[in-house]
C-alpha cells in the first residue's frame, strides 16, 4: 500500500520547493517508494478532519495503513528506517545521521526561518534594518560553524543520508538572501543535493502542483 501525504493546494512558495512536504517527497523518491498526494487548501487544513491527523493544522502528513504521522522530520525518519539507502548500516553511523537531521531542524532552521519571516513581514517596520542585521549575524554564525565542519567533504558524514536531506532542505530557504553563497563549500553542498535525481523528481512534482493551481 502506497502512503499518502498532504501538501498545499496553493503553495505560498510559488513552486520553489520550500514547502514542508518537499523533504518528504525527496526521501520517498530517494528510496523509490511510490506515494499519493492529497492537496489541501488553507481553510481545509484548519478543519477537524485534517486536525485529526495534524493537530496544528499544517502540512505535511503521512498515512499508510493504520499509521498516521505528522512533522516532516518524523516522516522522513520513518521512511529512512523502513527503506534502505538513507541511513548507514552500522549503529553508530545511523546515530550520527539522525543527529545531523536534528541539527538541521533544531539548530540551523530556527534562525534561518526567523530571518526569512522578518524579511517578508517586517520590511516596513522602523526597526527592520537593525533587526535584520542581528538576525543575519545569527545565521552567519551557524553557517560558519557548518562550513567549518563540512570542509571539503561531499556530505555531512560519509554517504548521503537523512541528515543531508534535512540540511539541504533547510539551507535552501536562504536562497534569495545570497547568504549561503558567501560559503563556497556550503553552496556546492546545496548544489550537490539539488543535482540528485530524486531531488529533481520531488521538486518537479511540487512545481507541477503550483503550475496547475495557477493555470500554468
Amino acid at each position: 500500500m502506497s502512503p499518502t501525504i498532504t501538501a498545499f493546494k496553493t503553495s505560498p512558495d510559488r513552486g520553489r520547493g520550500l514547502a514542508r512536504d518537499m523533504s518528504v517527497r525527496w526521501a520517498l523518491e530517494e528510496v523509490g517508494q511510490p506515494y499519493d498526494v492529497r492537496l489541501v487548501t488553507f481553510p481545509e487544513m484548519k478543519e477537524p478532519a485534517h486536525r485529526a491527523i495534524q493537530p496544528f493544522g499544517q502540512i505535511p502528513t503521512y498515512e499508510q495503513g493504520d499509521l498516521v504521522l505528522f512533522e516532516s522530520g518524523a516522516i522522513v525518519l520513518h521512511v529512512a528506517e523502513r527503506h534502505p539507502g538513507l541511513l548507514p548500516d552500522d549503529a553508530n553511523g545511523r546515530a550520527r545521521a539522525i543527529a545531523w537531521m536534528f541539527a538541521a531542524l533544531v539548530t540551523m532552521q530556527p534562525p534561518i526561518v526567523e530571518h526569512g519571516m522578518a524579511t517578508l513581514f517586517e520590511r516596513e517596520k522602523p526597526w527592520f534594518e537593525e533587526r535584520l542585521s542581528g538576525l543575519e549575524q545569527q545565521v552567519r554564525v551557524r553557517l560558519g560553524d557548518l562550513s567549518n565542519r563540512l570542509g571539503d567533504a561531499a556530505w555531512l558524514d560519509g554517504a548521503f543520508s537523512v541528515g543531508d536531506i534535512a540540511m539541504v532542505t533547510v539551507l535552501r530557504r536562504l536562497g534569495s538572501s545570497g547568504l549561503v553563497q558567501d560559503y563556497p563549500n556550503l553552496a556546492a553542498y546545496v548544489a550537490r543535493g539539488e543535482a540528485r535525481p530524486a531531488f529533481k523528481r520531488a521538486f518537479d512534482a511540487q512545481l507541477a502542483v503550483f503550475a496547475a493551481a495557477s493555470g500554468g
